[in-house]
């Protein structure tokens, strides 16, 4: 049979055909009701697949924190519990510590770990908790008016600053990653990005590690994942992903920052 190539530069010619349901199965709804061009559904189906693929679709835990991402608990077939705002690695730490079998993670914003639970992340990195920390990194408040965060970059605009992040008026951007990898209890750190395919997948490894690290009590992991907010960056939807690699990710760099420790 021939093969046909299919154009991208244009609508195609006929619909495309639907060959089968690639969702997850804990992934209960694809549908959501955030923005257009939005990148936090796409980390989170990373993380519901890996949780099924690592075999702990029933022994899994996600402590969520307050954001827009907090609206995709009820699509989410995990047991879930709601944390006050910034106090997820704290209610996670004892959530391990007292069923110490299960995989538990956290699903943070920027806001909520990096504004108002920044030390609650640090103590749990220092401490050499065994669960994992999942950071939805867009470097605004999206959920309560689109406000800057600890983490908005020099220059970009939000909100609440529409001239622009100043380093003089508003300090610098707070890197987490860098910030929690020298810690001796922190077992693997690392920044990936959902803005195109091959990040995508290079995230999902990053995600798999993270989650092997505390599976093999190896001490604290922490995945730090960019994602699209065009309604809050104002830039038009197709270009979010664009702005998040050029102005975004110039600062917040994408890779491991800490690797797993040599395995004997």
């Amino acid at each position: 049979m021939k093969s046909e190539t299919i154009r991208t530069d244009a609508p195609p010619a006929r619909s495309a055909k639907r060959t089968g349901e690639f969702a997850p199965e804990l992934q209960l709804s694809v549908d959501h009701d955030l923005c257009p061009g939005c990148g936090e559904p796409l980390a989170l189906r990373l993380v519901l697949e890996l949780i099924e693929e690592l075999g702990h679709a029933d022994n899994a835990l996600g402590i969520v924190g307050i954001g827009c991402y907090t609206a995709l608990g009820s699509s989410i077939g995990v047991d879930m519990v709601q944390a006050l705002h910034g106090r997820a690695p704290s209610l996670a730490t004892g959530a391990k510590r007292m069923r110490p079998g299960t995989l538990v993670f956290t699903l943070q914003g920027d806001g909520d770990m990096v504004n108002e639970g920044l030390q609650e992340v640090i103590h749990t990195a220092a401490r050499g908790e065994r669960v994992t920390c999942v950071l939805l990194n867009n470097g605004v408040f999206g959920e309560t008016g689109g406000h800057m965060t600890a983490t908005s970059v020099l220059g970009q605009r939000t909100k609440n600053t529409l001239d622009g992040r100043d380093a003089a008026r508003h300090g610098h951007p707070i890197s987490l990653a860098e910030m929690l990898a020298p810690l001796g209890g922190a077992a693997y750190i690392a920044r990936g990005s959902v803005h195109d395919a091959p990040n995508i997948v290079r995230t999902k490894n990053m995600l798999r590690h993270a989650f092997e690290a505390q599976l093999a009590g190896e001490g604290f992991s922490l995945v730090e994942i960019l994602t699209m907010c065009p309604t809050g960056w104002f830039v038009p939807t197709a270009k979010g992903p664009g702005y998040l690699d050029d102005v975004i990710g110039a600062v917040h760099r994408i890779g491991e920052i800490k690797a797993r420790p040599p395995r004997t």
